[in-house]
Formats: C-alpha cells, sequence, structure tokens
C-alpha cells in the first residue's frame, strides 16, 4: 500500500478500503505501507498503520533510515510500541528527490543494521546511561524484518548484499523478504542461500503485477533496485497489443510466481502493483494455489538472467535452478581495477595501524600523553587528498578498504550497500560513480581479503567525535574501533 501525499486524499481511503477487505477475507494476513517512497514525501506509514490496525488485520510498516535522525528513529518506535504496531521491515530506503522548496537532506544517520540491533536492545529492554545510573526500559515487542536482493549482475554487488544480509541476520532480522525481480532461478539462489545460513528465518518471495509502464522505467534503472531485464520488457510489449492490453497476461504471470515459489519453499508471498484491485490479488492466490502442484513446470517461463549476470551457485542444468555447490570465484576477473592509492594505505596502515605492530606501540603512547590534541592540519590534507575527508573524527576506512562511506557513498552505508546500484554504479549517479563497497570487495579480493567485508560490524558514527582527529580518537580508544581491538585480543 502506497500512502500518496496529503492528509485526506483517494490513496489513503483506497489503503483502507483494501484493509478492509483483506481482513473479511482472512488470507492475507498484513499489509505492507510505504514510508516516503521514491524520496518523495507522504502521509505517515506509522499514523496510516494505526488505521489499518483497527480494521482488524497487522500492518508491516516500512521502517526506512533515510529521513530520520537515531533520536527520531528511537521515539517513533516508542510510538508504535505504545500503539501496538509490531510489524516493521526495515530498510535503507529510497535517497531523498523532492519536498517542500527543493530536495530535502538526506539523513542516513542509522543504516539498517543498526536500526535492528536497536530493536533487538528495545525488545530485552533498552539500557539507558543516565546521570544516576543504569536504567532499562520495559522490553518491546517488535517483530523486524530485513529485505535483501539477489537481483544483481556482479559478483561484487551479490556477494555483498548476502554479506549484509547476515549481519541484518545477526543483527535480529525475524524474517527476510526479497527485491523485485522475476528471474526463478534466483528467488531459488536467495531461498537456498537463506536456509543454509539461518534455516529458522522465514523468506518471503516479492510478486508485482507488472505492466509495460513499470517494466519499461525498472529496466531503464529508473526504479532502483527493481530488475527487468530486456527479454521480458519485450514479451510485457507483445501482451500489450492485446484486446485487454495485457491485464489477463499480467495476472497469470503473477500467479505462476505465486506457484513457483510456493513450490521452491518459501514461507509467503509478498503482493504488489500499482492501483491493483483486491479481486486481482484474490485471483493470484487462487490460480497461484491451482497451478503449484506442477511448478517446476514453470520455471523456463522465468529464465530472464541478466547479460553475464553472475549466480552464487552453480546451475542444475536437469532444473534451471541451482545445485548447492557455490561458483568458484577466485578465478573470477574484478569488478573494479585496484589503483595505486589503496596499496600505498595498505602499506600506510601496515606501518602506523595495525595493532601491536611496527609503528603502533610509538604511536600510541605519543597520542596517549596528549590531553588535548591541537591542529590535526597534516592528517586533514592526507585524508581529503586520498580519501575525501569530511572530519567525521569516527573514522571508517580501516574496515571499508579505504574508502570513506561518510564522503563516498551518498547514503553514508557502514555496514554494506543499500540495494539500489545497477551493474556497479551507485544509485544516486548511475554511470558516474561506482558503489563504494564494489570498489572495496575488488580492493580486498585482490589480496584474497573479500570475507573481511562479511565479518565487520561498524557501529553508527558518533558525532561528539566530528571535525576532531580520527587518528588520536583511534590510538586513545575512543572511536568505534576500540571495540574491534578489544575483541581482537585474547582472554588473559
Amino acid at each position: 500500500m502506497v500512502p500518496g501525499r496529503g492528509a485526506h486524499e483517494k490513496s489513503q481511503e483506497n489503503v483502507l478500503i483494501a484493509a478492509g477487505q483483506a481482513a473479511r477475507d482472512g488470507r492475507i494476513h498484513a499489509l505492507t505501507i510505504t514510508d516516503n517512497p521514491g524520496g518523495r514525501p507522504a502521509m505517515s506509514a506509522t499514523y496510516l498503520g494505526l488505521e489499518v490496525l483497527k480494521l482488524g488485520i497487522e500492518p508491516l510498516v516500512h521502517f526506512t533510515c533515510k529521513d530520520k535522525n537515531r533520536n527520531q528513529i528511537e521515539s517513533e518506535l516508542y510510538a508504535m510500541d505504545r500503539a501496538g504496531i509490531r510489524n516493521l521491515l526495515v530498510m535503507t530506503g529510497d535517497y531523498p528527490t523532492s519536498g517542500f522548496m527543493g530536495r530535502p537532506k538526506p539523513v542516513f544517520d542509522l543504516d539498517p543494521v543498526h536500526i535492528l540491533d536497536l530493536i533487538g536492545k528495545m525488545n530485552k529492554g533498552l539500557e539507558i546511561i543516565e546521570p544516576k545510573g543504569v536504567t532499562n526500559h520495559q522490553p518491546g515487542d517488535f517483530y523486524a524484518g530485513a529485505v535483501v536482493s539477489p537481483f544483481k549482475a556482479t559478483e561484487a554487488e551479490l556477494l555483498l548484499q548476502y554479506y549484509k544480509l547476515g549481519k541484518k541476520i545477526n543483527n535480529g532480522a525475524s524474517f527476510i523478504v526479497t527485491q523485485l525481480g522475476f528471474d526463478a532461478r534466483k528467488f531459488h539462489e536467495v531461498l537456498q542461500f537463506i536456509k543454509n545460513l539461518a534455516p529458522q528465518i522465514p523468506v518471503i518471495g516479492n510478486i508485482y503485477i507488472l505492466p509495460f509502464g513499470a517494466a519499461k522505467m525498472m529496466n531503464s534503472n529508473q526504479l532502483p533496485g527493481s530488475v527487468v531485464t530486456g527479454k521480458l520488457l519485450s514479451e510485457l510489449d507483445q501482451e500489450r497489443t492485446a484486446e485487454d492490453k495485457g491485464a489477463n497476461a499480467r495476472l497469470l504471470r503473477a500467479a505462476k510466481m505465486y506457484a513457483f515459489m510456493k513450490g521452491m519453499g518459501f514461507d509467503g508471498v509478498h503482493l504488489g502493483g500499482h492501483n491493483i484491485k483486491y479481486e486481482q490479488v484474490k485471483y493470484i492466490i487462487d490460480k497461484g494455489e491451482e497451478l503449484s502442484a506442477d511448478w517446476m513446470k514453470l520455471i523456463p517461463e522465468f529464465d530472464y538472467a541478466q547479460p553475464e549476470g553472475f549466480y552464487y551457485f552453480e546451475k542444475d542444468l536437469n532444473t534451471g535452478l541451482n545445485t548447492n555447490k557455490p561458483i568458484n570465484r577466485s578465478t573470477l576477473p574484478l569488478d573494479c581495477p585496484v589503483g595505486i592509492n589503496y596499496r600505498f594505505m595498505r602499506l600506510f596502515h601496515q606501518l602506523f595501524f595495525a595493532p601491536d605492530k611496527n609503528l603502533f606501540p610509538l604511536m600510541s603512547r605519543y597520542y596517549n600523553r596528549v590531553k588535548k590534541p591541537g591542529k590535526y592540519g597534516f592528517e586533514h590534507f592526507l585524508k581529503v587528498i586520498g580519501n575525501e575527508c569530511k572530519d567525521c573524527g569516527d573514522c571508517a576506512l580501516l574496515d571499508i578498504a579505504y574508502l570513506c562511506p561518510m564522503s563516498q557513498c551518498p547514503k553514508n552505508q557502514r555496514n554494506g550497500p543499500c540495494g539500489g546500484s545497477y551493474n556497479g554504479w551507485c544509485e544516486v549517479f548511475p554511470d558516474e560513480k561506482k558503489c563504494i563497497w564494489v570498489k572495496a570487495y575488488s580492493n580486498l579480493k585482490k589480496y584474497n581479503e573479500e570475507e573481511q567485508l562479511e565479518k565487520s560490524y561498524i557501529s553508527p558514527v558518533n558525532w561528539d567525535l566530528y571535525q576532531t582527529s580520527a587518528w588520536y580518537n583511534y590510538y586513545t580508544g575512543r572511536d568505534h574501533s576500540a571495540l574491534i581491538k578489544k575483541a581482537d585480543k585474547p582472554d588473559k
């Protein structure tokens, strides 16, 4: 459900009509409500969720990172908890594009991994350090899920999606919903990957009733993260010449997707589309159930591989899906060239920043004797020239192959990429800038170290450190890396 902009608009009434129909039918378990989709303002998903809840069906509220800082995120979670809204789908969100008098300022203070971590702590009774001591809030009762996109064309993009997925699950994601795509082998891949990683996690497949207009936008990457290949677009172009302009073909395609997802073992489906009617949803469920007994026969119809697209598992030639054997990635070429700056930064790190090695003890003693750091112009100069430094003071360069998520990632993602990249390009700057996480993966794979990006957890920026020396903060244990260095040391 898309709430739309305004307070008393037809789009909101349509949401409530659909909610009432779904509640009476009984086969729909929840209605998802988008949070400022497309980066444009809309009715609050939380407030509309309250109205949906009153109609006797659960709202699944999209909870994004793009518009709220961490305090506002926490405040909104308190309001949801008090109101009885439990189900959340946590995601990065679309980059802000328009608003009152121009483009709004993006926030991205926390990423989805951070928010899931916060929600998990709230469910246990969030610990608050106050002047009088430590207190704990009453435990919450949220059921928070996350999103993953298996529909990535390159090795780096796909592996990074799965690396971040692991972090989401480790930090409390209770279910997973896939991004939009139409390749049956990719749906099978992501289900198989998640069941190998965390068998207990429910997986929901995403089905979109796809008209030609929306498909054309997705094919040209105007709806980042949604993938429609040229082959599928051509089929839709033919279908719209029919008397019903392709309406029946669209619904049948969705029903077939329902059928093969049920056959594969998905725990449910997410049904969506522009201005769809509840009767269409009922048709997809009924027809999908009818077709599910022979779901394997449908797989050849959904062979929508991207040109030279990468798959995690080797192909099963008998079924057209996947074996359980991962592709050998060691011989595959890098997605990005590794530049001289990265090689220099590796050497610089080994000399000065590798704990207890080379010059680290000397630098540590020096900075720990400094009670009040002075100017840090030389440090600033080096990092601006090499890393476009923004002086956040809580530096993540050591964690992301010496690439800065605060200056080089428009969404400031510190634990993995968003889902909007396309063929390695940044969602916000397509065909202009490569996603920094894709570059980081290539840098590390050059040295067989790419799995570092799977294991790391980088906490949100501590803005107390803004415009202070990151070197001082690193050596004195004021930044997030203090936790990493502590974890690396064996117990005494």
